[in-house]
């Protein structure tokens, strides 16, 4: 099985930025970001898209599939 991992936390510490500024840039909800950066939410395309031009990054260098053992 894989699990959708991201870097979200780690773009935002380059770019020194809040949760809440990368929300209202993305249009979500500060509680979005926070799920997405602990796992526990993943992001429609539509929003993974739009994280990653926010950091003007290819989507697959925010986020990635991992394996997992069950």
């Amino acid at each position: 099985m894989e699990r959708l991992i991201n870097k979200v936390r780690v773009c935002r510490a380059e770019r020194d930025i809040s949760q809440d500024t990368l929300a209202k840039a993305v249009g979500v909800a500060r509680q979005t970001i926070v799920a997405i950066e602990g796992g526990d939410y993943s992001p429609s395309v539509a929003l993974a898209l739009k994280i990653a031009r926010h950091f003007n990054k290819p989507v697959e260098e925010v986020f990635s599939l991992k394996e997992t053992d069950l």
